[in-house]
């Protein structure tokens, strides 16, 4: 192939003599591809004005087609060699990704190249990068769409002009993108180089590297965009190289939307119609090596490469055996990123047959027009239900092009051999005409289904804890995914851990405040509360309850956020025994604002059960920034970020007990209540990257452990109110206004605004927050909702033990707020020019 390759280098690395392995191609024929009798571009060149430019191979290498869908871009260039919407010889498909990495080889010298690693573009690179990978002999991650429950991103990127735009980085290695080594990332075509750039510096900002290649089959920048990434590669002070099959450009006519528009309009549908009589469907059940990876999703090493190699001749012969006999044309078809593998097994299934009788292409997400001409890139289409419960909000169609013969028998495959995960083995693969298979065996003879177990990493996992060796909960009531940090000294004074996190020197996660031993007034007031309100209590539980019963089904998993979602929690999962004979798991596992969901909780969660079962629980919400932290730690992980609360006074959530604003006892104390366990716990040198986040047990304080109370009280109350639970669970399936309309946190900027607090988490609404307040941080003062009545006596008492004033306000959608000192330090003064008033060691600062 010609050597286009465009160099942009700021700092110069050495290079050592030349050395590689050189992977040969598929024995079913040269990496190479005669060019078409008739351009495939030549369609839509004629009638939209489109025009390419530059190297006499490009026609060769790409034709041309119009989106459909997509207005950022009315055109496609198809590629021929690419092995995505056009089926070509996987000897051209893996040879031409080999040619490119040896060519990466060149350039990096043996040493470079050895320390190199390469990441892969979905979805349409991913087999591309894969064969770059082979021919570099470098360990191989692509960028994915696909969230993978359990896994937690180590990174992402926004494509600029996708139909579908967000790419996640799930390695199994935290550390695959941390070496020093070139980084090799290759796309299918470089237009702008944005997406590109955009990669760069996310990757650089988290781990420099000196060197960086960029690889393409068709390099068709613009000089402005060649001159940006001059600018870039100068900017990170890295060397920064191009290295492409072809180059040029394609010129546009300014009103190509406009045309492409009309000619969709015009153009005579070629969607395949269904006919009848279906194909046999052969099922295989590969011998695939246990723990060897499907692709490169979340890494495949050398070694990898070499176990596949391997076994490669064995599955070519399990799937020649299901071929029909005397098929002399077959199709090899991947799935959207699943590209290597078919590749591969198309290769290895050519060798077997021999001759010119396999080809191979894969399944898209991308919407493209097809027209019927032999000018035309994509000549027929299969559109059909996606069938791998894709949560990352794109489009839920997808396609397979060139599929069909449409109006030529001669492009008829006698048999198409379909390779999904078993991620994809879904009802919605085989139901239905619309559904692929379904299709597929409608445009074929036999149709052969071959399924490959879908990696999943696995990586050790510490063990749950239970009571009453840690909390004085009963083990089956929950197991706490944490740590136990209870011989650790983590407590510090109050103020000085306020000061400490509001000057940046510390995360309230890294430390505890001191357990408040509440009086014997205080106490009462406790019992009091519980009294008061254990029917109101034991009803919300039960519509919690019944509501998640009704919409998410028998299969429930509680994964309560500790420690104030775990008494919850404990009550929900009684309930649902006491009321229907259910018995599921729960567990308590931590959040922390700021940093997120523990990842190794979410890990332990994906490997025991299913991502869509699993429930979050909270106690109560305040002005929602933990259900927004639950949101963003659960995006890419497949499990459901709607939080289920006792009491929703934030109207932040979907499923609530109430969202009125009241005392819930728990709120009232500390570990006294939780089961004798501190709050969460995260803290470099304490939680290692396998670790849970940690907690204490705080088994001294078991003298005044009320938890068990608390719990026994609230259950006592089930039976009288089973049945305006489940009417009140009927009624909040059935409300429009159980949408989220964040009125909570409006108010908080509205309060944090008027008492001239510039940061929200200082504002803290609702009995609850407010209770936590005064308990663990340095109160400025309290506003109570004037007329508030008993639900705020705990809070007069706690505010006037620390010397706190309660300031009875108009108009306040909460029954009370508490505010933390904004300007805290040991002496400081408030907003307001007035001193902080606490208590510090038995005197008043």
């Amino acid at each position: 192939m010609t050597n286009e390759h465009t160099r942009h280098r700021t700092v110069a690395a050495p290079h050592a003599p030349s050395h590689a392995r050189t992977i040969a191609p598929s024995k079913a024929g040269p990496a190479v591809t005669a060019t078409p009798q008739t351009w495939t571009g030549r369609w839509v060149a004629d009638r939209a004005g489109i025009a390419l430019t530059g190297s006499e191979r490009l026609p060769e290498l790409v034709g041309l087609a119009l989106r459909s869908g997509n207005p950022k871009r009315a055109h496609l260039l198809v590629s021929n060699v690419l092995g995505k919407h056009v089926p070509q010889r996987p000897s051209v498909v893996h040879g031409t990704g080999l040619e490119l990495g040896l060519r990466v080889r060149e350039l990096l010298g043996p040493r470079a190249a050895d320390r190199a690693v390469v990441l892969g573009y979905a979805e349409t690179a991913t087999g591309l990068g894969h064969s770059v990978a082979d021919g570099l002999d470098a360990p191989y991650l692509h960028s994915t769409r696909r969230p993978v429950p359990g896994m937690s991103p180590l990174g992402g990127f926004e494509e600029e002009h996708s139909h579908a735009t967000s790419h996640l980085l799930l390695p199994a290695d935290p550390g695959f993108l941390t070496g020093d080594g070139p980084l090799v990332l290759v796309d299918d075509e470089f237009s702008t180089g944005r997406t590109v750039l955009n990669t760069i510096r996310d990757l650089h900002a988290r781990h420099p590297r000196g060197h960086y290649v960029v690889v393409a089959l068709v390099d068709l920048r613009s000089a402005a965009d060649r001159r940006r990434l001059d600018e870039a590669a100068a900017e990170l002070g890295a060397r920064l190289d191009l290295v492409a099959t072809a180059s040029g450009g394609v010129e546009l006519p300014e009103d190509l939307p406009a045309r492409a528009e009309r000619l969709i309009a015009e153009a005579a549908p070629a969607d395949v119609p269904p006919t009848e009589g279906a194909a046999p469907l052969v099922r295989v059940d590969l011998d695939w090596p246990a723990g060897l990876p499907d692709g490169g999703r979340h890494g495949f090493t050398v070694r990898d490469r070499a176990r596949l190699d391997a076994v490669l001749p064995r599955l070519a012969g399990q799937l020649a055996e299901a071929l029909p006999a005397g098929a002399e044309r077959v199709l090899v078809l991947g799935f959207e990123e699943l590209m290597y593998a078919p590749l591969r097994l198309a290769g290895a299934l050519a060798d077997r047959l021999g001759g010119d009788r396999v080809r191979f292409s894969t399944t898209t997400r991308s919407p493209v027009l097809a027209v019927d001409d032999p000018g035309y890139a994509i000549r027929t289409r299969l559109a059909f239900p996606a069938h791998d419960d894709p949560r990352d909000g794109g489009s839920t169609e997808r396609y397979a092009y060139n599929v069909a013969p449409g109006g030529d028998p001669a492009r008829r495959f006698d048999a198409v051999v379909l390779v999904v995960d078993d991620v994809a083995d879904t009802p919605a693969l085989h139901r239905g005409e619309r559904a692929l298979l379904g299709q597929l065996r409608r445009v074929t003879d036999q149709v052969v289904l071959a399924v490959l177990p879908s990696h999943r990493p696995v990586r050790p996992l510490p063990r749950p804890l239970y009571g009453p060796a840690f909390s004085s909960y009963p083990a089956d009531e929950v197991a706490w995914l944490l740590k136990d940090l209870s011989g650790v000294a983590l407590e510090a004074p109050t103020e000085e851990r306020e000061e400490a996190v509001q000057n940046g020197g510390a995360h309230y996660a890294e430390s505890l405040p001191v357990e408040y031993q509440p009086s014997p007034e205080y106490q009462e007031l406790f019992h009091q509360a519980l009294r008061g309100s254990a029917r109101r209590i034991a009803l919300g539980v039960g519509t919690v309850a019944e509501t998640l019963l009704r919409e998410r089904g028998p299969g429930l998993v509680l994964a309560s956020l500790a420690r104030a979602g775990t008494p919850v929690g404990v009550l929900i999962r009684r309930w649902l025994a006491f009321a229907h004979g259910l018995s599921v798991p729960h567990y308590a596992l931590s959040i922390v604002r700021g940093r997120g969901i523990d990842p190794v909780a979410l890990r332990y969660l994906a490997a025991h059960h299913r991502a869509r079962d699993v429930v979050f629980v909270d106690g109560w919400t305040g002005k929602g920034a933990i259900t927004r932290e639950l949101a963003d730690a659960l995006a890419g992980t497949g499990f459901d970020p709607d939080l289920a609360v006792l009491a929703d006074p934030g109207r932040c959530v979907r499923t609530y007990g109430t969202r009125d604003d009241f005392l819930i006892p728990s709120a009232c104390l500390n570990s006294t209540v939780s089961g004798l366990v501190s709050r969460t716990v995260l803290r470099p040198g304490l939680i290692g990257p396998d670790d849970f986040h940690g907690a204490k047990h705080y088994a001294d304080l078991a003298g005044s452990d009320v938890s068990a109370v608390f719990l026994d009280t609230v259950a006592a109350r089930f039976g009288e109110v089973r049945a305006a639970a489940v009417e009140h669970a009927e009624r909040l399936a059935a409300d429009p206004d159980r949408t989220p309309d964040w009125a909570g946190w409006a108010a908080v900027e509205r309060i944090s605004a008027e008492y001239g607090i510039d940061n929200v988490n200082l504002v803290k609404p609702g009995v609850g927050e407010t209770t936590r307040v005064l308990l663990r941080r340095v109160p400025w003062r309290i506003l109570a909702r004037r007329g508030a009545g008993v639900d705020l006596d705990h809070v007069r008492l706690l505010a006037a033990q620390r010397g706190v004033v309660v300031e009875e306000v108009d108009g306040l959608p909460y029954t009370c707020v508490g505010l933390i000192h904004p300007r805290y330090s040991r002496g400081a003064t408030g907003g307001d020019g007035r001193s902080v008033v606490t208590e510090s060691k038995g005197r008043k600062t």
